[in-house]
């Protein structure tokens, strides 16, 4: 069977794969025994798929395709598969941790040096992984990892875990699923699954992924397979985790949605399947424009309050009373991580192939983009007014560099647009936040690589014409801070949350 795994591709046959028939009626069966238990909603149903095991007959012979299809499912359930996850970063090493503790033998793939010592020295370098999981799962031989992409050959079931970033026209950049998919074709045998779940527009999974891999001579379908699932992290909540949060499928075919359900069914506690690729792509940028333009519709209502004298924390605090018919969102200086401030430009941009235009989404992207102006605008009113001095005279101590609070995430982070603004406007900045030391390098703001953060005490804070709040951490001495400094710009109400009130504090 192994000789067979690394041998070239047998030809296609016209007739039904056997297999891949036996397959589908034992998902058949499985589906049905699930929706025998009426008693259960939905996502019970969803969630008690793990614990029914789908029957394949063995052997199955009539085609060479037969054999890929049984053995990779037999080899799922059993967990004597192994798994890859390329992309060790805030989504594949949660997730490769996860299939660890499932009970799979997994291989972490990326191209950083720096990853590998921290992963060897049992250091985790990512929040949602405490130390001793990382080490523990290490030590019992079910992870290991490596900047060897040969090793995908040895690989059962890979989940690519890659950015989704913008181009400098917010343009979708594909480049680095591409370049993935690439170094997988180079060693892609039959009886792979290959599952992408990085954010990305309809389409991808189908128009992108499946073409670069079929180069390679095999064939989707038959050879191996392939399916999209939607990474959901959510760094620094504290509620869900990678196993608690349910798994949306959806593979090239039946065949390869059955192995997709069973692979995470086994992994995470509630799977959800949905009617194609394009549809679980859907799924994501649904999730993430919904939030982006509700975010949008309150930074608007936050500038026509202002101008009106209302404070908007006031008026959602008072309608988020109402029992039923109203979602609170709030306001802030910009939209930051790694998917809301992005995943809205990858589908007005697939729009434009079907002639359809995305007005509302555009418009939110337009409202949120213009925000961090907006902040520096009042913060230099401020200045004039309170203290009647420039902002190009003026050195401002920017609090909170992550895009959330409690987290070490810089991704898209509005602080640093916010930075750069303060200087194109002659003034001058540092930043405190106690979560980020330093200013790593990024795409975008290179030259604001390797400012640190100050040390948080009186004299320090004095030192500075202004503080402009930008991330809420927790860890921070509020109190302390409005006796400390002149003027405080407050983006995200911090000292109304705390019912700490002056003159000198000025919401933006």
């Amino acid at each position: 069977m192994e000789g067979y795994f690394h041998g070239k591709r047998h030809s296609r046959r016209a007739e039904p794969d056997a297999s891949l028939i036996a397959l589908n009626e034992c998902e058949a069966e499985a589906n049905d025994r699930l929706a025998s238990h009426s008693s259960l909603d939905s996502s019970a149903r969803h969630t008690q798929l793990k614990d029914i095991e789908i029957q394949v007959p063995f052997p199955v012979t009539s085609t060479p395709s037969a054999l890929p299809a049984s053995t990779l499912l037999a080899a799922i359930q059993s967990k004597s598969a192994r798994a890859g996850v390329i992309g060790l970063g805030y989504v594949g090493l949660p997730l490769a941790m996860t299939m660890a503790r499932a009970g799979y033998r997994v291989t972490g793939f990326d191209i950083d040096p720096g990853k590998m010592v921290a992963i060897e020295a049992g250091k985790s370098y990512i929040e949602a992984v405490p130390d001793h999981i990382l080490a523990g799962e290490t030590a019992a031989g079910r992870f290991s990892a490596t900047t060897d992409f040969s090793q995908l050959s040895d690989c059962d079931v890979i989940a690519i875990c890659v950015p989704t970033p913008l181009t400098h026209h917010r343009d979708p950049d594909l480049s680095f699923v591409e370049k993935t998919c690439e170094k997988i074709a180079e060693t892609l045998r039959p009886g792979q699954l290959i599952v992408l779940e990085s954010t990305t527009y309809p389409g991808t999974t189908d128009e992108v992924m499946k073409p670069i891999l079929e180069k390679s001579g095999l064939r989707s379908g038959e050879d191996f397979f392939i399916g999209y699932s939607p990474e959901r992290e959510d760094p620094g909540n504290r509620e869900f985790e990678t196993s608690t949060i349910p798994k949306i499928v959806a593979g090239d075919g039946e065949a390869a949605t059955g192995m997709m359900q069973a692979f995470y069914g086994a992994v995470v506690k509630t799977v959800v399947p949905v009617a194609s690729t394009a549809t679980a792509e859907a799924v994501k940028l649904t999730e993430n424009i919904f939030r982006a333009v509700n975010i949008a519709l309150v930074n608007e209502l936050k500038v026509v309050y202002e101008a009106m004298g209302i404070d908007v924390w006031d008026v959602i605090d008072a309608a988020k009373t109402k029992p039923f018919g109203y979602m609170p969102f709030y306001p802030g200086p910009g939209l930051g991580g790694h998917c809301i401030p992005i995943d809205p430009f990858y589908l007005t941009w697939k729009s434009r192939e079907y002639d359809q235009p995305t007005r509302f989404i555009e418009l939110a992207g337009e409202i949120n983009t213009a925000m961090p102006r907006h902040v520096i605008t009042r913060l230099a009113e401020a200045l004039d007014i309170k203290a009647g001095k420039a902002l190009s005279r003026s050195k401002i101590l920017i609090l909170g560099l992550s895009y959330k609070k409690n987290v070490p995430d810089i991704r898209e982070s509005p602080s640093l647009k916010l930075m750069e603004i303060i200087l194109e406007r002659g003034g001058d900045f540092d930043y405190y936040d106690p979560f980020v030391g330093e200013i790593p390098q990024t795409r975008e703001y290179g030259h604001l690589r390797g400012r640190t953060s100050i040390e948080w005490n009186e004299v320090t804070i004095r030192s500075y014409d202004a503080v402009l709040v930008a991330t809420d951490h927790d860890d921070v001495d509020y109190q302390a801070l409005t006796e400390w400094s002149p003027l405080i710009i407050d983006t995200r109400n911090v000292f109304g949350r705390r019912a700490i009130a002056a003159e000198h504090i000025v919401k933006a």
